[in-house]
């Protein structure tokens, strides 16, 4: 895919967005830009309190975020008293059900193995915890799904979204990492008094032909 197709493609792709997944395992730092993008179109946020995902949900209200999964915090307490993803497959039958159709080729029948290393990752370590907020997104997307029915309030979250979006500018940003990373101050600039002539601009345009209106 070319760097114009996928400028184009993208530039479809977020104004026709209603909902962002913003899907990465909190505390991972996952959530990048992409999410920005998405809200500031008027997109809604379905996500975990993980990379700016967390600040966005501050910006535009916990009311206007669909929230799911473990904090940052809670996938460490997990992770130290000793994950372990089969207790998750074996008390919960939906996702059971789906690791089984993963691992029997029900999406695959004529490659039956196709999907075998991603169900031994996640059975044999689930690196990302996916098994422990399965259920909580499962229920996040039920909340956000009956939220859509509601088109007026949908239309009015949306709106809240994009209009609580100034924050993720590139100005302010930079602004901050002026100020609390590089330690560095603006350096104004004389530009003078701006002339096409002093800009080493010559251009010159006939009227002539220029057609009323």
């Amino acid at each position: 895919m070319s760097q114009i197709t996928l400028y184009h493609w993208v530039n479809s792709l977020y104004p026709a967005s209603d909902l962002s997944e913003q899907i990465s395992t909190a505390g991972k730092e996952a959530s990048g830009t992409g999410n920005m993008k998405f809200a500031l179109n008027g997109s809604l946020t379905i996500g975990t309190l993980d990379g700016a995902n967390v600040e966005i949900r501050e910006e535009v209200g916990a009311e206007n975020f669909f929230l799911f999964g473990l904090t940052a915090q809670e996938v460490t307490d997990l992770r130290a008293k000793g994950y372990n993803p089969l207790e998750y497959y074996h008390s919960n039958s939906e996702l059971k059900r789906v690791i089984d159709q993963l691992s029997s080729g029900f999406f695959s029948p004529k490659e039956p193995g196709l999907f075998m290393p991603i169900v031994s990752s996640l059975l044999n370590g689930d690196e990302y915890m996916l098994f422990a907020d399965f259920q909580s997104y499962l229920d996040c997307q039920a909340r956000a799904a009956e939220a859509y029915r509601d088109q007026d309030n949908w239309t009015r979250m949306s709106i809240i979204n994009v209009a609580n979006m100034g924050k993720f500018s590139s100005d302010r940003s930079i602004s901050d990492y002026c100020k609390d990373i590089w330690h560095v101050q603006p350096v104004p600039i004389d530009l003078g008094e701006y002339s096409q002539s002093s800009a080493g601009l010559n251009v010159t345009r006939s009227l002539d032909n220029v057609p009323s209106v």
